[in-house]
């Protein structure tokens, strides 16, 4: 009771002097709210979420793992990661073989 959290987040992809703009040709895919009622399901772990949801769907497509960011915030939309509550960074491994 009285518990329950709204996150929102959004992927972003580098597009060189342009800076972070959203992933994808469906950016409104990769941009949304998860709603939790525990206290122990914190912005890590939507970010946890999403970044779960981008490689299972990298892998069934057969692509490249991508070089994105997974912004959360908490109740509504901000800025950047500037005023986020949690942000992570995937890159591609550039060893890979």
């Amino acid at each position: 009771m009285g518990t329950e959290k709204r996150w929102v987040y959004r992927v972003d992809e580098p597009h060189g002097s342009r800076g972070w703009l959203p992933y994808g040709a469906r950016p409104e895919r990769w941009r949304g709210t998860v709603m939790t009622d525990d206290p122990e399901e914190t912005a890590e772990y939507v970010a946890a979420l999403v970044v779960t949801d981008l490689v299972t769907e990298w892998e069934a497509a057969g692509a490249a793992r991508r070089h994105v960011r997974v912004i959360v915030w908490e109740d509504k939309e901000g800025d950047g990661p500037e005023d986020a509550a949690f942000t992570v960074e995937i890159r591609p491994d550039v060893d890979a073989e």
